[in-house]
């Protein structure tokens, strides 16, 4: 079961480089939230203060009632136990085997005995689809199969949060679809709060549960999926909408004088696209923490683009969802 994380007006800074301030979100208990931003924002920064390898200037990480912002070692230390981490490149350790990497957090951080150590790297090897290559070094798989060795370890301590660094990066969509599809299914599986940085729009349209956006140094907004993904925000619909028009530049934010011109010129930042249905669990299964497509919409008052909610076999799931659910209550597979 995962635990809440709130962060209350967080600040970092290097030196006299102001990275982000004043950060306030909450992440839910057991559910998936996403954090987005133009290169440089300091989305993997974040990542590092809320596990606490780096210490910000300002603000507080409450989790289980502890700031771990501003705890000493031996508390920090403990919290910790309750993350796993799951790195861009995932971190592997070259010379180990992949069923040595997986269990070294158990042999670093637990007694367990060796019979008891094999069971859980083999149970989590499973849950990530690499039963039969344990024996293999980390150069002698994909990149793909590196990314789900490496999560396997940063599940290996059943933890309560796990946080993820680009898991798309340098993969092929087709590999991205599949690792999103673990990710929705072990989320469904571990009920752990989940925090995934990254820059695939489509991951971010179709995984969380919640949506955060860094931009010049402060979160533009935080919030549900549904609620992002209409917004009127610039930023936001600039940047879940991947387009040109809008206040994000190619090197970073665009200055005054160009965001003149282009207000003079009037393009016409366009209809907001439909918004598509959220990944689902495999085997007709519903996440504890799912919210029915369409609830926050509803709730206040907005109105989806056309065709939200339909997926690419053409079923609406604004009609499906409820059917699904009746489907699981009455435990049919």
């Amino acid at each position: 079961m995962g635990v809440e994380v709130v962060v209350e007006g967080l600040t970092k800074s290097f030196g006299r480089q102001v990275i982000w301030e004043d950060v306030t979100l909450t992440l839910p208990a057991g559910e998936i939230s996403v954090l987005l931003g133009p290169s440089g924002t300091g989305k993997s920064v974040f990542l590092k203060s809320l596990v606490g390898l780096l210490r910000p200037e300002r603000g507080h990480i409450w989790i289980d009632g502890h700031d771990l912002a501003n705890c000493g070692e031996n508390k920090l230390y403990e919290l910790r136990r309750l993350f796993g981490v799951l790195f861009q490149d995932g971190a592997l350790f070259g010379s180990l085997n992949l069923f040595d990497n997986v269990a070294f957090p158990l042999r670093e951080h637990t007694r367990k005995g060796e019979t008891e150590i094999r069971k859980i790297v083999m149970e989590k090897m499973e849950l990530v689809g690499l039963i039969g290559a344990e024996g293999k070094l980390p150069g002698e798989i994909s990149g793909g199969m590196r990314k789900r060795a490496g999560l396997a370890r940063a599940l290996v301590l059943d933890p309560e949060i796990i946080l993820f660094d680009e898991p798309d990066s340098g993969l092929d969509p087709v590999r991205t679809a599949y690792l999103n599809q673990l990710i929705v299914d072990l989320n469904a599986e571990t009920e752990a709060t989940f925090l995934i940085v990254t820059h695939d729009i489509n991951t971010a349209r179709t995984v969380p549960d919640n949506i955060g956006l860094l931009f010049r140094r402060e979160l533009i907004m935080f919030g549900p999926r549904e609620m992002l993904l209409s917004s009127d925000e610039p930023v936001v619909r600039q940047f879940l909408n991947a387009r040109r028009h809008g206040p994000i530049g190619m090197s970073e934010e665009k200055d005054v004088s160009e965001l003149e011109a282009e207000a003079q010129l009037g393009h016409d930042p366009g209809v907001l696209p439909p918004i598509p249905p959220q990944l689902m669990p495999s085997e007709n299964r519903i996440r504890r923490t799912q919210r029915p497509p369409g609830e926050w919409l509803a709730a206040n008052g907005v109105i989806p683009p056309v065709n939200s909610f339909v997926d690419d076999r053409g079923r609406n799931w604004l009609e499906e969802y409820p059917r699904l659910v009746a489907a699981h209550l009455n435990g049919v597979p």
